[in-house]
């Protein structure tokens, strides 16, 4: 079998459990909360489980990771079928709305933390075992944060947009939550777009890269030291 055929497999092999993990209990995360919070309709629905089935989306969840793997992106982007949630639903929505949005991102930076501390264990598995599984952990440690720091982007639908516009006084978050029709729109132009144009112009417009590329490096350095692997 052609070589780089096998390290592509084994690369990809290496992604599958780290991105369906990262992406199922964020979403999760996001159903249990709102639950605490009084809407049950995520929980009604069956979304609030492990069971990575109940939150794949074919695109966000398989065929754009895959995508950006085989192109050898310099990030790694998905997403899964979001959890629904009425906020009206909630206690007291624009408070509660908060949590709701921020229990995604908090559950990702515990999972990259665990992954990290889980690699000190890695020396006790079978040796033919030792590669693929800590590269496992340092895609979970990547992925995690990754998708963290990417949804604190404070543009709705993004939870980091969700959060602004529960935090802000109204005359920012109103306009802010206007926005969350054409949010997606923004993220995927950013993504494909202006990097798209930027290499025919010959500038470098990855504003995702640059947006994202210090927070992300911030956040794993300081995982990876908390968990004593610096």
């Amino acid at each position: 079998m052609d070589q780089q055929l096998v390290d592509t497999i084994f690369t990809a092999s290496t992604w599958v459990v780290p991105v369906l993990l990262a992406i199922t209990l964020h979403e999760a995360a996001h159903g249990f909360v709102a639950h605490r919070f009084g809407d049950d309709t995520a929980w009604r629905l069956g979304r609030v489980s492990f069971n990575p089935l109940k939150h794949i989306d074919p695109f966000g969840t398989v065929l754009l990771p895959a995508l950006l793997l085989f192109l050898h992106s310099p990030f790694l982007f998905g997403y899964a079928k979001p959890v629904p949630v009425r906020f009206a639903a909630l206690r007291n929505p624009r408070r509660d709305m908060v949590w709701v949005a921020a229990a995604g991102p908090a559950t990702n930076l515990a999972l990259a933390t665990i992954a990290a501390l889980l690699v000190h264990g890695v020396a006790l598995l079978p040796a033919g075992t030792h590669e693929w599984v800590l590269q496992n952990l340092r895609n979970a440690i990547v992925i995690n944060v990754v998708l963290a720091v990417f949804n604190m982007i404070p543009l709705p639908p993004l939870d980091g947009g969700r959060v602004a516009v529960g935090l802000l006084p109204d005359v920012f978050a109103r306009p802010l939550a206007r926005l969350e029709g054409y949010g997606m729109l923004i993220i995927i132009g950013l993504i494909f777009l202006l990097p798209m144009v930027g290499t025919q112009l010959g500038i470098n417009m990855n504003v995702l890269g640059w947006l994202l590329g210090g927070p992300v490096d911030a956040v794993i350095d300081a995982i990876l030291r908390i968990s004593g692997n610096t």
